[in-house]
């Protein structure tokens, strides 16, 4: 158990090197900050476009920071940009709503604002355990500064300073967050003991 331990911190302090180069940073970031955008937005494609999003954003407007700030900068970039689809999506929802219907003026289809069926493909089934998804329908059941704090401490290995800069909040507040999100996960995954 202890060795298990040790090998944990030793693997959480490698990913916490700071990297060569805004490439590197973003390629060894690419694939988490996807899985928390997946979560947040239950959608692959709209993860795929925050994620990319906030890679150029970071790249255009901080590229010259220091490399040792690019991780805090990074997860405030995407989770701002998390919660702007989730706003758009729900205001295009209720617009679409009042037009009242599935056609605009030129009788084509209007898109749909919801997200597309999230049932997994045959990939995803082969890839996704009953555990995963059964730990992703609880943290979408938190509230989102819940579920924030959870994905940016416990998942992505942050600080609670780093995460606090990530969340815009105190420290204090990542901390209730999380202590929070923490009881409720344990409630819903009662079963997985």
């Amino acid at each position: 158990m202890n060795a298990s331990l040790a090998l944990d911190s030793a693997s959480l302090e490698d990913l916490r090197e700071v990297p060569a180069s805004m490439d590197a940073f973003l390629a060894a970031i690419e694939r988490r900050a996807w899985r928390m955008a997946e979560i947040h937005l239950g959608n692959r494609e709209d993860a795929l476009d925050a994620v990319q999003d906030a890679m150029l954003r970071l790249a255009h407007h901080y590229g010259d920071k220091p490399a040792g700030e690019w991780t805090p900068l990074f997860w405030g970039i995407l989770r701002r940009r998390i919660v702007d689809l989730q706003r758009r999506r729900k205001v295009r929802s209720i617009v679409v709503g009042w037009l009242g219907g599935g056609k605009d003026d030129d009788g084509d289809e209007l898109p749909q604002w919801e997200p597309a069926d999230d049932s997994p493909d045959p990939a995803a089934r082969l890839q996704d355990s009953q555990a995963y998804a059964d730990i992703v329908a609880a943290l979408r059941n938190l509230p989102r500064r819940q579920r924030e704090a959870f994905t940016l401490r416990v998942m992505e290995g942050l600080d609670v300073a780093e995460t606090a800069a990530a969340m815009g909040c105190s420290d204090g507040s990542v901390k209730t967050h999380l202590s929070r999100a923490m009881h409720a996960l344990r409630d819903q995954l009662e079963a997985w003991r």
